[in-house]
């Protein structure tokens, strides 16, 4: 059932919006941000409006003689689509993740398997790069450990663009691999693991950090030798004492080190308030889709089968190759969708 009371508040306010920012007046961003993020309800809601008064002037044109053989004939096709105007309309109204359009943090770091779970690690930022370009987002990394065999101990990347944080949610939490290592001389199939973690990139309006809270310490950062080697002390290590979060960032410029280090400190501590705030709120967090349990296996990327399975809604595609190569638009979408049948269905409730 569409509650009338809301769609009359959402379309007077959008027209609230239309016309303040045609008078100039108040905060244009502010209203511009507003209204851009109304717009896509509003078309929901005038198309469901309009599906809706079209069946009531074909039923009552069933009275008119001269009309009623074009109202037969209209009548079914409105009523077909109507039903769908409706859902996407109750997914349009439908509460949505504050942080949903915010830039993210990504965060990779191996799990069991030793060097090749760090081979693995690397096929996952390079998935997650492809993707970003694919989406046109620009994917910045700022801080990355790489093992002598090529493979990653940890890497962090500050993504920014439309709706990432939206689109990379679900990816949190353990990715599993089976596949021969090339490590492996008997051609034995090994299984290694990685863990993913996307965080929303907090706001300074969002986490206040006292001072008093930090040990910074500067280092030498590390390289891979040669003239690569960066031989003063610009790497940057901020340790927050209440949490113990340690984040650290070891680019030239120790100034730069300094923003980068406390722009992740901010992240991580923005997403445990979240973590809080939702267990409180749901007593059966891993049930939802878009939990961000980290310790959860979520996927499975089978080599000899060339296989991907993501084990909370139990997709699963054989092309591999694909998915690996930055093509997670079906994934992605699966999952927008599952979460959004959870929502409903709690709205109908």
């Amino acid at each position: 059932m569409i509650p009338q009371d809301r769609l009359r508040q959402i379309l007077e306010r959008f027209q609230y919006l239309e016309a303040a920012m045609a008078d100039g007046s108040g905060d244009i961003a502010a209203l511009a941000k507003e209204y851009s993020g109304m717009k896509p309800v509003v078309e929901q809601i005038e198309a469901w409006q309009r599906l809706s008064q079209d069946l009531e002037e074909a039923e009552a044109m069933l009275d008119d003689p001269d009309m009623a053989e074009l109202a037969r004939e209209e009548i079914p096709q409105l009523k077909a689509a109507l039903p769908e105007a409706e859902k996407a309309l109750q997914i349009a109204l439908l509460p949505k993740d504050a942080a949903d359009a915010r830039p993210a943090m990504l965060e990779i770091r191996p799990g069991t398997g030793g060097d090749e779970a760090a081979l693995f690690a690397g096929d996952l930022l390079r998935m997650y790069q492809r993707y970003s370009e694919t989406r046109g987002w620009r994917f910045e990394i700022i801080e990355n450990q790489i093992t002598e065999l090529g493979g990653i101990k940890e890497v962090v990347a500050h993504i920014t663009g439309e709706n990432v944080f939206a689109a990379l949610k679900y990816e949190s939490g353990v990715h599993r691999v089976q596949r021969v290592p090339t490590t492996e001389s008997g051609g034995r199939i090994h299984t290694s693991a990685a863990t993913v973690a996307v965080l929303p990139e907090a706001e300074d309006v969002d986490i206040h950090i006292d001072q008093n809270d930090l040990r910074i310490d500067t280092m030498r950062s590390s390289g891979a030798g040669g003239q690569h080697v960066n031989t003063t002390d610009s790497a940057v290590r901020i340790t927050h004492i209440p949490t113990g979060i340690v984040v650290t960032s070891s680019e030239k410029s120790q100034h730069r080190n300094r923003e980068i280090a406390m722009q992740v400190l901010r992240t991580r501590l923005y997403d445990l308030e979240r973590e809080r705030v939702d267990s409180e709120r749901s007593a059966d967090r891993a049930a939802q889709v878009g939990s961000g349990d980290r310790s959860e296996r979520i996927r499975t990327y089978n080599f000899p089968q060339g296989r991907m399975t993501d084990h909370r809604i139990n997709l699963t595609l054989y092309k591999l190759d694909q998915v690996l190569g930055g093509d997670l638009n079906e994934i992605v979408d699966a999952l927008t969708a599952e979460e959004q049948a959870r929502k409903l269905a709690e709205f109908a409730a």
